[in-house]
């Protein structure tokens, strides 16, 4: 487990290059045959990574964080899926998962476990953990399933395929608000404009960038921005203060997540282009 502990926009703006990697950005989400788990303590989210490739991996207790005998006594979890398909299995229940598919798992599920279908093609499942004080049912979620919006435009170099799966009108959650993003071939931006939302955290998992492509993902208050240079399949954890902004030297997509004082998706504070510093 790897403790991420919250940081003021005042020592943020001091830091160098290696110390803004190792508070904001997670370098190794996914592990072979084990779930790997970084703590945010902002909004006390939880991000991790399996790759069940040759055994079922059962989702084991953190008790020294949670402080209960299960991980989701006082949790939710959402599931999100990278790589071949998957099974998880919830109780008794068994939710077969194929690529860009999701799971929403509730408070209080106990037996959880994970593995991959066909062994050769592994899964890769994404796990984000916010606490949670209300019980919502098991759902699978697809991407033709999912609320869909297409947002910018492509003499803005920011058109991009929006999905919800985790929110109010799709599988419901107690503050866990998750989905996907796809940018569009020949833009590059993500989340520009950008914008803060200092009523809740985010994280950013990104995936399907080249093996030699970077997105340069910009944070930071908005007079006062740093960059992350991040790689396919890490993660940046983004605080309430700061912006959250990408452009890529190739086509990407990003899991988005969310968890804070609501769940209101256009709850965000706009940051105007003159604004930026």
């Amino acid at each position: 487990m790897d403790i991420r502990y919250s940081v003021s926009p005042q020592t943020t703006a001091e830091l160098g290059t290696g110390e803004l990697r190792r508070q904001f950005l997670v370098e190794r989400v996914f592990s072979d045959d084990a779930v790997t788990w970084t703590y945010a303590q902002d909004d006390r989210m939880m991000i991790g990574g399996c790759v069940p490739r040759r055994v079922s991996v059962g989702l084991e207790s953190v008790p020294a964080l949670t402080g209960t005998d299960h991980v989701l006594a006082r949790r939710e979890l959402g599931v999100f899926n990278l790589g071949g398909p998957a099974r998880v299995a919830v109780g008794s229940e068994n939710y077969e998962l194929e690529r860009l598919q999701g799971l929403y798992i509730g408070r209080t599920e106990r037996e959880i476990a994970f593995s991959s279908i066909a062994p050769d093609n592994p899964a890769r499942l994404y796990l984000v953990s916010t606490p949670a004080h209300r019980d919502y049912p098991t759902t699978l979620i697809k991407p033709e399933e999912a609320e869909t919006v297409e947002l910018g435009s492509s003499d803005s170099c920011n058109e991009r395929t929006l999905r919800k799966y985790i929110h109010p009108a799709g599988a419901g959650s107690c503050q866990l608000v998750m989905g996907f993003t796809t940018i569009h071939t020949g833009s590059v931006w993500n989340t520009m404009p950008c914008h803060t939302h200092m009523r809740r955290m985010e994280s950013y998992l990104y995936f399907d960038l080249a093996e030699n492509a970077v997105v340069f993902h910009f944070m930071g208050r908005p007079n006062e921005t740093r960059h992350l240079v991040v790689r396919n399949e890490q993660a940046v954890i983004s605080p309430p203060w700061s912006i959250h902004s990408g452009a890529g030297t190739s086509g990407y997509s990003f899991v988005w997540a969310m968890a804070g004082e609501n769940q209101d998706f256009t709850d965000m504070d706009a940051i105007p282009m003159a604004e930026l510093a």
